[in-house]
């Protein structure tokens, strides 16, 4: 036989694009549309309903940047349609297949209640199947004409990223508004087409199911006539059914498909906009729903659904329906689909019993899974996280954009630092936007790392990062993949029901230890560092106000524990650690809305805690300790004076009473206090730290080395920082000053400041303390550099095999060597508080206040020695998606702790990030709660959210050992339960002498449930 492949497959794609696609609608007749632009910010539907309107024309331009045009369109459908299935379409002036991006629109009828969203990908409104013919059409068309930020796939800067910056030309072109016939026959050839032209291409040459579809796709162009597309497409439809019903293999891979529309709850559009993406996206699922029976759509972020309950109650009622036709299933049990490293592990904690919380109580849904497709990389942390709040399974699809190495699996155990396991899944299509396309189908059985073990996966199905969802092209092709020859089987199903099957085929799956490291978007630890600051000092305020709120609530009478304004800040913050925020990979105009919101968290949780700290009475100036070591150091008073002071854990003591045993002694570019002495050189950097203790010298090279790389990584700026911008860069070695500001018997000061670059200035406050080994950098950066990364270096003279780095609820390991890809490709790394190096009998830290990205290195000295040096990645500069990322003033801590034990610096960590607080109080009221035994840690104090007045505790063992303690009450305790995340009982807590005994195994978390006597 011939080989005609090139002839029928060009024969076929031209049939099918330039004759049967264009007769999908078979007659239509225009809208008269008039149009409104609101003014400002987007307007309630009353408040547009209400505007006068103007005639307008197709082909006009509309839509400034970031602005709201309402169209209201008026249309009859013609009595000769009637029994035909009539529906709108409208084209915004759609640019190119993506719908997240760019002009959006939900359609309202004229009571205000929304039918349903127009994207490119989804451009029609059902009016009536069938039409009786006469009716009158009258919508009110809520359009959105948002700007392409991914314009010339993120390779210019733009200034669309901010409306304060965007300019107001008409960014779109109305296209079309129009009624029309779809012709149904033609609807289902086109997807008959295209399912069995994807499947044709993907299979190999010498598969004769090739060869079959090729030929019946040769015999159906035959078939068609093509000056009458609509007569004919029956026949053509049953020269292709044959083809179309031949089942699948029985061994045949198994995809559960579920129905799901990313929704970044800010990325490239603001909060605000978001709010109407999730209307627009919801209304397209519910009105699906109604077409297809047997579809199944999974969403998470409760905070998207809160967003829909308070401002679309149309469509909240229709998403309510849908749960209880089991339609729609709520998954992922978070507020948000947060940053899968950056939150604490007290605001990991607070996602998921926030995100379960809502589901349960507005769907009577307990969801059991994890759903975080997107984020750049999981802490080792959430196993145990998720366990603790009901879930049973996590699902992430990220980890298959890695750079260099391929992860091992698709279906498998997934262990965190304290042992505890998840099953977990990588949805082997690698998109959580599939619309099962051939490509897709072979992609995911042709990744599938499981074979022979398993023979099912997950493909989250529909449009989505800017939303939009399923359509029901999607659908139709879902139908035809069911049981069709050559490719996976297709099902329709709750994710639940897919992990269930997983498991049961192979509970011995294999196991990962660790955490899921993304090989990309390493960047995002370090870009918008204000915003990154803001959610760092927000958990601990939230910290702070909640122990002294407990303690009043204790201890001062009518004083009422602000229970709902700290759901709404906890809320707050959740939300800015979605996945495109906290990372810093936002437009300007989120970020600059994330500081001023932080900004205002700050003041109220500010005013919480003064209020309960006042509570207490008024009486002598005392010191407030929230953190959960006892303290011993020098505090600044309101007059700028220092006092050295004595505090227990989560407690309070008088400001004056305590002394140091040893004094700093401050002279020219020298500060000692007995035990460690600090030299600072010429250069500002330091040439020696001297451990007095230990009698050994502390650094390997200059220390505070302050190195600035150049940063243009190959692409995602404000993502990825490539290994290559190791090779290029200027040490900042010429200081303005340098200067000791303070000799203090108490506090030590000296002061480098520098110019560099073009404008930027850093001044750094170099501190020591009375009886404390810990140097701190108070740095005030200025800067305006673009394309550059900031990093401060330690080079610390001890042979470390790793460095240890503070996660939520611990810490974990990770080698110093390169000795294969993994190990290299980790050359940029997250951190919390803190960063360990050591050697067996002493150790470094390097603590900070607000940074997260860091590198470890080893190199091998000319006399023999190791230097592991420590770099802290301070600030960055990429210019999109946000041209003025970083720019401006800068204001952190970050120390260098010698002589440390990992519990050093763990209460070290505590300590920088927990300033202790001067205030008037009376009396001094027992701490709410201590622990009596090492490696115990209290990390939240709170009454429980039921309002029952219980206390609870969440505490964990911060050693990576083993832990016994008995944890003491400053009330009168009656009992003790243990309980998971959500506060629900798990079991009874032994009470002892007033007092719970507790053991934790390493990094256990532990949350206590302290009923009042």
């Amino acid at each position: 036989m011939h080989d005609e492949r090139r002839r029928i497959e060009e024969r076929v794609q031209r049939a099918h694009d330039q004759r049967i696609k264009p007769a999908i609608h078979a007659a239509t007749v225009p809208f008269e549309v008039e149009a409104w632009q609101a003014p400002g910010e987007p307007v309630s539907f009353e408040e547009a309903a209400a505007a006068r309107y103007t005639p307008f024309a197709m082909d006009t331009p509309w839509g400034p940047p970031w602005g709201t045009t309402w169209f209201r369109m008026r249309g009859q459908v013609p009595a000769e349609w009637a029994g035909r299935r009539v529906e709108a379409v409208i084209d915004l002036g759609f640019i190119g297949d993506w719908p997240g991006n760019q002009a959006e629109a939900l359609v309202h009828l004229p009571d205000g209640r929304p039918l349903k969203a127009v994207n490119p990908l989804n451009q029609y409104v059902p009016v009536a199947n069938p039409a009786t013919g006469g009716e009158r059409i009258d919508y009110l068309v809520e359009a959105a004409s948002n700007p392409d930020i991914l314009k010339d796939n993120f390779s210019r800067v733009t200034p669309m990223g901010d409306k304060l910056t965007a300019g107001s030309a008409p960014l779109y072109t109305f296209q079309r508004a129009d009624l029309a016939i779809l012709d149904e026959e033609v609807f289902h050839l086109d997807l008959d087409l295209q399912v069995l032209r994807e499947l044709m291409v993907h299979l190999p040459e010498h598969e004769p199911r090739r060869h079959e579809i090729l030929h019946a796709l040769d015999r159906a162009m035959d078939a068609l006539d093509l000056d009458d597309v609509a007569g004919s497409a029956a026949a053509v439809r049953e020269v292709l059914a044959p083809v179309l019903a031949k089942p699948a293999h029985a061994s045949a891979h198994t995809i559960s498909g579920v129905g799901h529309a990313h929704i970044d709850s800010a990325w490239l559009w603001p909060i605000r906009e978001t709010k109407r993406k999730t209307s627009r996206t919801f209304s397209n699922v519910t009105a699906l729903a109604d077409e297809y029976d047997d579809f199944v759509f999974a969403c998470s972020q409760a905070q998207q659904y809160e967003w829909v309950r308070d401002n679309y109650p149309h469509v909240w009622a229709r998403i309510q329906e849908s749960v209880k036709k089991g339609q729609w299933a709520p998954v992922g049990g978070m507020w948000v689909e947060a940053d899968g490293n950056l939150p604490g592990g007290e605001a990991i904690a607070r996602q998921l019993i926030h995100g379960k919380r809502f589901f349960i109580e507005h769907f009577g849904v307990e969801t059991k899974g994890v759903w975080l497709p997107d984020s750049f990389g999981y802490t080792a942390a959430y196993p145990q996280l998720a366990k603790l709040a009901g879930n049973d399974w996590f699902l992430t699809q990220k980890i298959s954009w890695n750079q260099t190495n391929k992860f091992p699996h698709h279906t498998f155990w997934w262990e965190g630092i304290d042992g505890t396991r998840i099953f977990t899944h990588f949805p082997p299509v690698d998109t959580y936007n599939a619309r099962f396309s051939g490509e897709e189908m072979d992609r995911a059985v042709r990744n599938y790392s499981e074979k022979g073990g398993g023979q099912r996966s997950l493909a989250p199905f529909g449009w989505g990062d800017g939303g939009g969802g399923p359509t029901r092209e999607i659908m139709e092709r879902a139908r035809r993949l069911a049981n069709l020859e050559g490719s996976p089987k297709v099902v329709i199903e709750h994710p639940d029901d897919f992990f269930a099957q997983a498991r049961a085929e192979y509970p011995d799956a294999p196991v990962w230890v660790g955490e899921l490291y993304l090989e990309l978007h390493r960047a995002t630890y370090t870009s918008q560092a204000r915003t990154k600051q803001g959610n760092r000092r927000s958990e601990h305020k939230l910290r702070e106000a909640e122990l002294w709120a407990t303690t009043a609530a204790l201890h001062a009478p009518g004083y009422a524990y602000p229970y709902e304004k700290l759901d709404r800040l906890w809320k707050t913050v959740l939300l800015h650690q979605f996945h495109d925020i906290l990372p810093g990979s936002s437009i300007a105009w989120v970020h600059r809305e994330a500081e001023a919101e932080y900004a205002r968290v700050a003041e109220e949780l500010e005013a919480l805690t003064a209020e309960a700290v006042a509570a207490l009475g008024a009486g002598d100036t005392r010191v407030f300790n929230t953190s959960p070591f006892d303290r011993a150091e020098v505090v600044r008073t309101g007059d700028g004076a220092t006092a050295y002071v004595r505090v227990p854990a989560n407690g309070s003591a008088p400001l004056t009473g305590a002394e140091p045993t040893r004094s700093v002694r401050a002279g020219d570019r020298v500060l000692d206090n007995g035990l460690v002495r600090v030299e600072v050189a010429e250069d500002g950097t330091l040439s020696s730290v001297y451990d007095l203790r230990a009698g050994r010298e502390v650094l390997g090279d200059k220390g505070n080395l302050l190195r600035l790389h150049t940063d243009l990584p190959n692409y995602w700026d404000a993502w990825d920082i490539d290994k290559h911008y190791n090779n290029r860069y200027t040490d900042l070695l010429e200081p303005t000053s340098v200067e000791l500001v303070s000799d203090d018997p108490l506090l030590g000061a000296i002061r480098v400041t520098r110019a560099f670059g073009k404008g930027s200035t850093i001044t750094q406050t170099i501190t020591l303390r009375a009886d404390s080994p810990r140097i701190d950098f108070e740095t005030d950066i200025d800067w305006h550099e673009a394309e550059k990364i900031l990093k401060a270096a330690f080079p610390v003279d001890v042979r470390a095999a790793h460095s240890s780095a503070e996660i939520q609820f611990g810490h974990v390991q990770r080698p110093t060597h390169t000795n294969t890809s993994w190990e290299a490709a980790r050359f940029e790394v997250s951190g919390h508080r803190w960063v360990h190096v050591g050697e067996p009998g002493y150790g470094v830290a390097v603590l900070n206040d607000s940074t997260y990205g860091h590198d470890v290195s080893r190199t091998v000295r000319e006399d023999g020695g190791t230097t592991t040096t420590v770099r802290l990645s301070l600030v960055r500069a990429p210019r999109i998606p946000d041209p003025e990322a970083d720019q401006g003033r800068h204001r952190f801590t970050y120390s260098l702790l010698p002589g440390a034990s990992i519990e050093d610096t763990v209460a070290e960590g505590y300590s920088l990030n927990l300033p202790l607080r001067v205030a008037d109080a009376a009396g001094a009221p027992e701490p709410v709660v201590s622990v009596d035994g090492r490696g115990v840690t209290v990390e939240a104090v709170k009454l429980a959210d039921d309002n029952s007045g219980d206390v609870v505790v969440r505490l964990y063992e911060s050693g990576g050992g083993r832990a016994q303690g008995v944890l003491r009450t400053g009330f009168p305790l009656a009992g003790a339960q243990v309980t998971d995340l959500l506060e629900r009982p798990l079991e009874d807590a032994v009470v002892e002498e007033g007092g719970v005994p507790v053991a934790l195994r390493p990094f256990q978390v532990l949350t206590l449930r302290l009923r009042r006597g």
